[in-house]
């Protein structure tokens, strides 16, 4: 009886670490949220966010095939190094960031592509609007352990979005016609993850 107990469970302690996940948080020193848009039909303007906050539950600590992501994005730490600009951004026009403070990302899935390249599909929340997106992305450099003894891994994302399917609705128009600002919004995410 002892002995059918002690096979019990070490059969018990293998099965619960298959499924155990490995947890790596954003460090937000180096992690930021970055987009680009055409403004006037003839340049862009470009931004980020600069407060990012999440993480990644990984299904072990070597590859990253099959993680959850979960990532919220601080709607008021937008800046494009011009204050009256991001104001704009920040109002109704645009983000309404009084109202809705926070972007989120949340994975639906993260399939390896083929080397360092992953496929991201995740329901991107912007003001009161949930839609799914696709990420095109790339794992910088593998894993490492830095120099102070931190396990580390960088992520780069790409996609783009159509502002106006978020509800981002300011659709001012120059006397030829041309859109003030373009509809389509480049997004670039990186993001360094610490273990643990």
């Amino acid at each position: 009886m002892k002995k059918t107990l002690q096979l019990l469970s070490v059969a018990l302690l293998m099965f619960g670490s298959t499924f155990a996940q490995v947890k790596w948080s954003a460090d937000p020193a180096h992690t930021n949220a970055r987009f680009s848009i055409e403004h006037l039909g003839i340049s862009f303007v470009d931004g980020e966010f600069t407060k990012v906050s999440g993480g990644v539950d990984a299904k072990n600590d070597k590859d990253f095939n099959g993680a959850a992501i979960a990532f919220d994005i601080d709607v008021n730490s937008i800046n494009t190094r011009i204050e009256a600009r991001d104001g704009h951004l920040k109002s109704p026009d645009f983000f309404n960031a009084a109202k809705y403070g926070t972007m989120s990302l949340k994975s639906v899935s993260f399939t390896k592509v083929k080397g360092n390249q992953y496929k991201l599909v995740a329901d991107l929340t912007i003001k009161d609007v949930t839609k799914r997106v696709t990420f095109n992305v790339v794992q910088n450099g593998g894993i490492i352990t830095d120099p102070w003894g931190k396990t580390r891994a960088g992520f780069t994302a790409k996609t783009s979005i159509n502002r106006m399917d978020f509800n981002l609705s300011y659709n001012d128009k120059l006397p030829s016609g041309v859109p003030a600002v373009g509809n389509t919004v480049e997004i670039v995410i990186n993001t360094e993850l610490v273990k643990g």
